[in-house]
């Protein structure tokens, strides 16, 4: 099986013209094959990639002007239903910058996480954790002028999964990312300093480079925490260049 690596596309701010995107460098990202992440071996392309030019669907939208549908309520994932969610309430924040370290304004940023017993709202996530009635762990913003994105949500729960025996996926919330055009999704996840499962993690060990790998836990904020209401984490998220977010393959 081949497929198109759209998600390793990445604007290139010097052209400025739709159809220029810049592919990811070989090796810059985690391998699609991991052997300590056993699924991985399962869901990897058997043979080279084709990498197939873009079409006017792939260089242009998503359409985030003024008329984005995308409201101030999609970024609160604590105020999605009638009640409370259960569990620690928290801010997530940062920048999405380029290569240069500029900010990149108008950037559409996902989330999805599991809830504070560590469970998705997901027909296929069946292990025995309760569901929150009022969490559905979805969110998304889009960038401001200085490329800003802000989150408020619940504090995940670590969860285990059939990788190996006792195996626990770390507290950790999903990141995607859109620009210009759908051709630039990018995806990653952010952990949590601290957490006893990152040593033993296989997917979050599929980035190499510690340093590299140190740029997906974030960093507590006693500055954007809010008393008496919730403790903040912030996670700048660059494209580009030597201090690059690790981003997954597209799979």
């Amino acid at each position: 099986m081949s497929s198109e690596r759209s998600a390793g596309t990445i604007y290139d701010p010097i052209s400025d013209t739709p159809g220029n995107y810049l592919r990811v460098p070989e090796g810059s990202e985690p391998p699609l094959d991991h052997p300590p992440y056993r699924s991985t071996c399962l869901r990897h392309p058997r043979q080279p990639l084709i990498h197939l030019p873009h079409t006017i669907t792939e260089i242009t939208g998503p359409a985030l002007g003024e008329a984005r549908a995308v409201s101030d309520r999609d970024a609160d994932l604590t105020a999605q239903h009638p009640g409370e969610p259960i569990g620690e309430r928290i801010t997530v924040f940062g920048r999405v910058l380029d290569t240069e370290g500029k900010p990149l304004p108008n950037t559409l940023v996902e989330i999805w996480q599991a809830n504070a017993a560590g469970r998705y709202r997901h027909r296929w996530d069946r292990w025995p954790a309760p569901l929150d009635p009022n969490f559905s762990g979805a969110g998304r913003c889009v960038t401001d002028e200085l490329g800003r994105y802000r989150f408020t949500t619940i504090k995940p729960g670590a969860y285990p999964w059939g990788n190996h025996y006792n195996a626990w996926r770390p507290a950790h919330i999903h990141f995607s990312l859109i620009g210009r055009a759908f051709a630039q999704r990018l995806v990653t996840q952010m952990y949590f300093a601290g957490d006893p499962f990152l040593t033993y993690d296989p997917i979050f060990n599929s980035v190499a480079d510690e340093v590299a790998r140190g740029r997906l836990v974030s960093r507590f904020s006693i500055h954007e925490t809010r008393p008496g209401w919730a403790r903040a984490y912030e996670f700048d998220i660059h494209l580009r260049g030597p201090a690059a977010t690790p981003f997954e393959e597209a799979r």
